[in-house]
C-alpha cells in the first residue's frame, strides 16, 4: 500500500526534516508513527498525503509511483483526520459532511445519518454551527468526514487528542472496525496506548530519523528483563521480591504467608521509545 524509500525533506530556510527514511505499510495494516514533536511525522504525513512536494526519495502509494498518481483519483481514495478539525465552523455537522460529500462518487458515499450515529454525534448538536462544539464533539465531527468516503487508506494524525476516556474507547473501536474492512491505517500519534492497542508495527521516529520498526510485541519482548516482581504479605508486612526469569518456575524461596500479586517486568512501549530515542514524548 505505502512504499518509501530513503524518503528526505528540507524546509525552505534549510532545516532538514527528514533524512533518509525507509518503511513499507502492507495492505491493512495499521501502522503507528511515533515520535515527539518536531520528529518529523507530520512532515513525512503531509508528504504522503499530498501536501507537500519537493522531497528526495521516492513515494509509492497504491503501487505507484506519487509522482505519476492522478490527483483527484488519489484523493477519493483516501481519508483525512488532521490533528486540528478541518471543519467550516459556520456550518452544522450535517451540513459539513453534506458538503465534503459533493467531492466523491455518490456510490462511495456512506450514509451521514449513520456516521453520525457510528460517532455518537449528539442529536442535539447535528444542526448548530460547529462553532459552539466542544473539541471532542469537534474531533468526532472530524472522524466522521474522514470516513464519509470510505477510504482504502485512512490517514490518523493524533485521533484521541481533545477526547474523554469513553470518546478514546469509541474511537479505538472505530479504528479496528475499519482495519477488520480491510482498510490501511496510517497513525501519528503521541499516545502509546493508542499505538499498543491499534497498531500492528509501530516505527519509531526521532529528528527526522528511524530509530526502531517492529510489533510492539516484539519491540517489548526484545527489550524485557523478564523478571517477575511478587507483592507478598509476611508477618503483617507487605513486601516485594524480583524473580529472575531462571526462578520464576521453582517454588519461591522466600517467607510469605500470603501471595498478593505478581507482576511482570516487562517495560511499556513508552520505555523502549525513551530506550530508543532518549526523548519523551511531549
Amino acid at each position: 500500500m505505502i512504499a518509501v524509500k530513503n524518503l528526505t525533506f528540507s524546509y525552505e530556510n534549510g532545516r532538514q526534516a527528514l533524512h533518509g527514511l525507509d518503511f513499507m505499510v502492507e495492505d491493512g495494516e495499521v501502522f503507528g508513527f511515533l515520535g515527539p514533536n518536531g520528529s518529523g511525522k507530520s512532515t513525512t504525513q503531509k508528504i504522503l498525503t499530498g501536501i507537500l512536494t519537493g522531497y528526495g526519495g521516492s513515494v509509492s502509494l497504491f503501487e505507484r509511483d506519487f509522482t505519476t498518481i492522478q490527483r483527484q483519483a488519489f484523493f477519493q481514495k483516501i481519508g483525512v483526520l488532521f490533528e486540528f478539525p478541518y471543519l467550516y465552523t459556520n456550518l452544522s455537522a450535517v451540513d459539513n459532511l453534506k458538503y465534503f460529500s459533493s467531492f466523491y462518487p455518490r456510490e462511495q458515499l456512506r450514509d451521514i445519518d449513520e456516521l453520525i450515529d457510528l460517532l455518537e454525534i449528539k442529536r442535539d448538536f447535528v444542526k448548530k454551527p460547529v462553532s459552539s462544539y466542544s473539541k471532542g464533539m469537534r474531533q468526532r465531527t472530524s472522524m466522521a468526514r474522514a470516513l464519509l468516503n470510505n477510504p482504502k487508506l485512512l490517514f490518523l494524525d493524533e485521533p484521541t487528542s481533545g477526547l474523554d476516556p469513553t470518546g478514546a474507547v469509541l474511537f479505538r473501536r472505530i479504528i479496528e472496525q475499519e482495519s477488520s474492512k480491510g482498510t490501511t491505517i496510517f497513525l501519528t500519534t503521541h499516545n502509546m496506548l493508542d499505538a499498543d492497542l491499534l497498531c500492528d508495527r509501530v516505527a519509531f521516529l526521532t529528528d527526522g530519523r528511524i530509530a526502531a520498526l517492529d510489533t510492539p510485541k516484539n519491540l517489548k519482548e526484545k527489550n524485557s528483563s523478564r523478571n517477575i516482581l511478587v507483592e507478598y504479605l509476611h508477618q503483617g508486612q507487605r513486601k516485594n521480591q524480583i524473580l529472575k526469569p531462571d526462578e520464576v518456575g521453582k517454588a519461591f524461596s522466600f517467607l510469605y504467608d500470603e501471595i498478593l500479586q505478581v507482576h511482570s517486568q516487562e517495560p511499556t512501549l513508552e520505555d523502549i521509545f525513551l530506550q530508543y530515542t532518549g526523548r519523551g514524548l511531549q
